[in-house]
């Protein structure tokens, strides 16, 4: 076997699920497996939570559209994203070192994978702050914590195989207990009409609420690839990636909402226990943490592998296990919207200029990673993240627009732009490649 630069690597430690490498046809999946997986990190009880205090700051006929418009972004976002990672087998991170360069690719590994160990912490503080107040203990919520860390990491060593077989279980579990909450909601609400006459009990802007939805998954929706290149065609992934990302993303959003709009209450797990359904919420919403958290293992774990240029990504994703432990009992629960919004400012970016470099500059024909010499650093992509992580920025800053999809467009716009001028200023920005090379 090869590396990335086409030196001879042993065969000592070869992960099956390919980091550093492009997925062989033999080893492709089912458009419904890889539904199943990217669904089982949709449906993420905490995106409901997030619906929840979006819900609590605007009216209903405002939440249609805030919810719609933001999922659309994110949903077709993302699907772009599954398309690339099947058609090339490869996983964000290796994507990223065609754009960044082997130097640049560790931001991208910092980026994605960093905020992918705040995520795991965020979601084992979330279950344990759940089963402490669902079961009554709220002295034992760093105990449950602790244990539900480490039961989620365990499983996750196991790749691709588990995420696979706890998002068959956890799918139709959570689109039961969805389909149950509003249900009851409506009800005490008074039905449609009660709900759209409740009033917002708290404040938030378009913008920010839009960056909160985009951000939900901007960091997982980035790298969605990770996943999407077991499908068997660009086809079956993008279908994949939207099916999930837009239609399972609002499902949750929608119960999280319609749950605060009924209740007038933003924290969703006291939502729950005012309906009278804690123990199936319990077992439900843990299978479907479950599944999140497994993928926000997997995509650290690839990114220590990439950064280090390692075959093997359990050592990672065992260092990444115990940090995310230590930031789990430090209460990093009760910042979820300053997260949210931050990763909706800088990670999208950081997409649309992998995207703009893929369909403008190598228009969607890279080659094979044994056949490329990469560059310490590519220039041209490195500015244009700049340029759109600021656009970003200060759409946000002064509430204009959307900022995660400015960050996206700007950004991917800027990629073949900053390529075409330094090449007419004689700088070649592109990485070498053998003269044989096979492309993807």
């Amino acid at each position: 076997m090869m590396d990335t630069n086409g030196k001879q690597m042993t065969q000592e430690v070869v992960d099956k699920d390919y980091p550093l490498t492009h997925v062989p046809q033999s080893a492709r999946k089912t458009f419904f497996s890889v539904a199943a997986v990217l669904l089982g990190v949709t449906f993420f009880c905490p995106t409901m939570a997030a619906g929840a205090q979006i819900g609590a700051a605007f009216r209903f006929d405002e939440l249609v559209w805030v919810v719609l418009i933001g999922n659309l972004i994110l949903g077709i976002y993302v699907a772009v994203n599954c398309a690339i990672g099947a058609k090339t087998g490869l996983t964000s991170v290796m994507l990223s070192r065609y754009t960044l360069g082997k130097a640049g690719s560790k931001w991208a590994d910092f980026l994605l994978g960093g905020t992918q160990i705040g995520w795991y912490a965020y979601v084992c503080a979330y279950v344990g702050h759940l089963y402490a107040i669902g079961l009554n203990i709220p002295s034992a919520e760093i105990g449950f914590t602790l244990f539900w860390a480490i039961v989620f990491g365990i499983t996750a060593l196991w790749g691709y195989r588990a995420m696979e077989k706890v998002a068959y279980v956890a799918v139709p579990a959570l689109l039961i207990l969805v389909a149950y909450v509003p249900y009851l909601a409506m009800r005490d609400a008074g039905g449609l009409a009660g709900l759209a006459a409740v009033q917002p009990t708290a404040e938030m802007s378009v913008p920010t609420a839009m960056t909160v939805i985009v951000g939900t998954f901007a960091s997982m929706g980035t790298q969605a690839c990770n996943w999407s290149r077991f499908s068997k065609t660009a086809k079956s992934g993008f279908w994949a990636g939207l099916i999930a990302f837009l239609i399972g993303n609002i499902i949750m959003m929608v119960a999280g909402i319609v749950g605060a709009l009924a209740y007038g209450e933003s924290d969703f797990i006291i939502i729950l226990m005012n309906m009278g359904i804690t123990v199936l919420a319990l077992i439900v919403m843990t299978l479907n943490i479950w599944t999140t958290a497994h993928a926000g293992a997997y995509a650290w774990a690839v990114a220590g592998a990439e950064f280090a240029d390692k075959p093997d990504k359990k050592p990672f994703l065992i260092g990444g296990l115990v940090i995310a432990i230590i930031l789990a009992c430090t209460g990093i629960y009760s910042h979820l919207i300053a997260f949210l919004n931050l990763l909706g400012i800088f990670i999208p970016p950081l997409g649309g200029v992998m995207m703009g470099d893929y369909f403008f500059v190598y228009k969607r024909r890279l080659p094979r990673v044994e056949s490329v010499h990469f560059k310490t650093l590519r220039y041209s992509p490195v500015i244009a993240y700049i340029v759109g992580a600021a656009a970003a920025f200060l759409a946000d800053r002064f509430a204009f627009g959307v900022p995660p999809l400015f960050g996206i467009l700007v950004a991917g716009a800027c990629m073949p732009l900053c390529n075409l001028l330094l090449g007419k200023c004689g700088i070649n920005d592109m990485h070498p490649v053998d003269e044989n090379a096979d492309y993807v």
